[in-house]
């Protein structure tokens, strides 16, 4: 019986702590400004990495955390996703695709349905740490400008109200206002059970493109991109066309 006491005045003092430190970290989505000012903001920030340069590149390549490698071919929407002893090759435009197991393609059409989707989670998850900046104008956007008390920053607040993987999620990027270069960004999202979650956005690097990408992010964990390398054409890409397999 002592035991069962002890255990259950431990389990109480967890959940207080838990919830005082939900109370802390926990942040309200803030209110922003719509209009001509976000806009100019978000023009500035995708000037700032070279947007433009980014758009015109087919295919990048980066290395995420050491744990998954990465193709993706923009222009066909193809993916190429490798980790373990798994290769994974994926249309983006259905989930669809091949699996190559240990050098061997699987010929097994359900094994490969969940290869396919355990790869097509990966890249999800990957491709935003690489370069989310370019898809603050994407469809079913809104963009706001938000006050911030530094004067060396200003923020925009992208609100994702429909499409993608997680409609419904919110990002604030702070801004600095000497390279209008994002410093930061704080996250509503789903999958994180409190708000305002903040992810440094740091160790800019130009790509071989012209676009400038962050490579270092530090927060509740610390996400490393490694090798990034871009280019125009899959005709530049040094392995060739690895995505005839889907075709």
């Amino acid at each position: 019986m002592k035991f069962l006491k002890w255990l259950f005045i431990i389990l109480v003092s967890l959940t207080i702590v838990g919830y005082i430190a939900y109370l802390v970290i926990d942040k309200p989505l803030p209110e922003g400004q719509k209009g001509e000012k976000a806009e100019a903001l978000a023009d500035k920030i995708l000037d700032a990495v070279n947007d433009s340069a980014w758009q015109a590149t087919d295919v990048v390549s980066w290395d995420f955390k050491g744990e998954h490698q990465h193709v993706w071919d923009k222009n066909r929407h193809y993916a190429q996703v490798v980790w373990d002893d798994y290769e994974v090759f994926i249309n983006l435009n259905n989930i669809t695709g091949k699996a190559i197991v240990k050098g061997k393609l699987l010929r097994d059409s359900a094994a490969t349905v969940e290869f396919v989707k355990d790869a097509y989670e990966y890249w999800a998850n990957d491709s935003f740490w690489l370069n989310p900046i370019t898809k603050i104008r994407d469809s079913g956007t809104e963009r706001y400008y938000v006050e911030t008390e530094n004067e060396e920053t200003e923020a925009l607040l992208v609100k994702y109200t429909s499409g993608g993987v997680t409609p419904g999620d919110s990002y604030l990027w702070v801004v600095d206002k000497t390279t209008w270069l994002p410093r930061s960004v704080k996250m509503w999202v789903q999958i994180i059970p409190v708000g305002g979650v903040e992810f440094s956005w740091e160790n800019w690097i130009k790509t071989e493109t012209g676009a400038l990408v962050a490579s270092e992010h530090q927060g509740l964990i610390k996400v490393n991109i490694n090798n990034i390398h871009t280019y125009k054409t899959i005709n530049e890409f040094e392995k060739g066309d690895i995505f005839k397999i889907l075709e």
